[in-house]
């Protein structure tokens, strides 16, 4: 199966499976607050269509690996809805805690409702995403079903903490790399090697398999925020949708900025002392270039890819077909400068 393919034949299921559970589940008692989840998801209000939804990236790299396993992917649909839900929990709790107002080029939950109910529609939204996963006993033993859930509360917490880690680290002027790699592991890559994993759970695959299908999501995740803090300073901001101004300005600390401050040169003089605005920080990333942070990040991003590379190889033994991981994989970390 191409990929192009695969999102072809798996979006509209997926769409139709997040519709369900969410109607479902919120009773048309209770029309305002249906309408703060249908509208984050991109389906009702202003802007809504396919660019309100996102990439749904995260369930079709699941049904992906069920297929890989040799599974139904069919059957694994609540599955894809739960982890989507799950991710979509996460952004708009990030939009409260980090006062973003625009999301997918439209106002943000709590922009629209405030910050109160906000958080009320984000918690629900993590219960939906439990609900969901618990569906699978349609097409599941229960201890197929169990060993899911297992997984997917496991993951909450590694998000949870990873949060908690990007949050906290905010307030810091320094910080070592070994910290920096446990925030990513639990914000970037928890989520993206537990699609993987269920994938080979819910597409039959043994123990042995099964980690091998997480070590390949979790490396997957580590390379894509490799790749994601390159683009963040040295991006074409047209192509990645962003602004390459906000990494440096806002003071995150990713990859590059981590090995800048760590020179101890002029870039870490000037973004500790705080002393600069957005028009300063085309400069203040000319500084960092020139001491070896962007040269440093790519060839992190590249021996990672490297990494996530030969985990796909390692999966592939146990997978049916692989056409389309690859090439999902090359589209999320083989993003061009």
């Amino acid at each position: 199966m191409e990929l192009v393919q695969a999102f072809e034949v798996f979006g509209p299921k997926i769409e139709y499976e997040l519709k369900t559970i969410i109607l479902d589940t919120v009773s048309d008692e209770y029309p305002v607050l249906r309408e703060m989840l249908t509208y984050h998801m991109g389906w009702e209000g202003e802007g809504a269509g396919p660019h309100a939804q996102g990439k749904r990236i995260r369930p079709v790299l699941l049904l992906l690996n069920v297929v890989a396993a040799g599974g139904n992917w069919e059957q694994a649909l609540p599955a894809a809805a739960g982890v989507e839900l799950l991710h979509n929990f996460s952004l708009i709790h990030d939009d409260v805690q980090d006062q973003g107002d625009r999301r997918h080029g439209r106002s943000t939950v709590w922009v629209k409702w405030g910050i109160p109910q906000a958080i009320n529609a984000g918690d629900l939204m993590f219960t939906i995403s439990n609900i969901a996963v618990l569906r699978l006993k349609q097409f599941y033993s229960p201890k197929v079903v169990l060993k899911a859930q297992e997984l997917f509360q496991r993951t909450c917490v590694k998000l949870t903490q990873g949060q908690f880690l990007d949050m906290w680290y905010e307030e810091l002027d320094e910080l070592p790399f070994d910290a920096y790699w446990s925030m990513v592991a639990g914000k970037t890559a928890a989520l993206l090697a537990c699609c993987t994993e269920m994938g080979g759970l819910l597409g039959g695959a043994n123990a042995e398999a099964c980690e091998k299908f997480h070590n390949f999501g979790d490396l997957l995740g580590m390379a894509f925020q490799a790749q994601d803090d390159l683009l963040g300073i040295w991006g074409d901001s047209e192509k990645i949708g962003k602004s390459t101004s906000s990494d440096i300005y806002t003071k995150k600390k990713t990859l590059p900025v981590l090995f800048g401050l760590k020179q101890n040169g002029k870039f870490a003089e000037r973004w500790l002392s705080g002393n600069f605005g957005v028009e300063d920080v085309p400069e203040l990333a000319l500084l960092l270039e020139k001491e070896g942070g962007r040269e440093y990040t790519e060839q992190i991003a590249v021996d990672l890819t490297r990494k996530a590379v030969n985990a796909l190889e390692k999966v592939a033994d146990n997978c049916s077909d692989g056409i389309a991981l690859q090439q999902l994989m090359d589209q999320l970390i083989g993003r061009q400068v």
